[in-house]
């Protein structure tokens, strides 16, 4: 990888960092405001909850990536030759994936492995329990 491509990343990791960081996490309401009120709409409360857990499930995603946009910073500020380069294979990632998401660390083949369910299936079929 050239010095050009690697600063390009830069330019495009600065950036989703400033966007990350300066919004501000999604706000997760309580689901009741007040102790003594139950409420009439019995679909209130479900709808709440699952706001609430869409809310803070963003807010991890976004701390998550933000944690590697800095990871991918380090790398190409201490080690700039092996930015680009599988943390587990050792291969070039491709232009296009890197391209999409510049704090990546695995290639498509690693990243499958690492992503991929651990033991055996969990389906059943109708012969089993015969």
């Amino acid at each position: 990888m050239t010095e050009a491509q690697r600063e390009k990343y830069r330019q495009k990791l600065l950036a989703l960092h400033a966007e990350l960081t300066g919004k501000a996490p999604l706000k997760i309401e309580p689901n009741r405001t007040d102790d003594a009120r139950v409420g009439g709409d019995e679909d209130e409360q479900p709808l709440n909850e699952m706001m609430q857990a869409i809310a803070s499930k963003r807010n991890r995603n976004t701390d998550g990536v933000l944690q590697l946009v800095v990871k991918a910073l380090g790398k190409l500020r201490d080690d700039p030759e092996s930015f680009g380069e599988c943390e587990e294979c050792g291969d070039d990632i491709t232009p296009g994936r890197l391209e999409a998401m510049p704090y990546v660390g695995f290639c498509v083949n690693c990243q499958g492995q690492k992503d991929a369910p651990k033991g055996g299936p969990t389906r059943r079929k109708l012969t089993d329990y015969t």
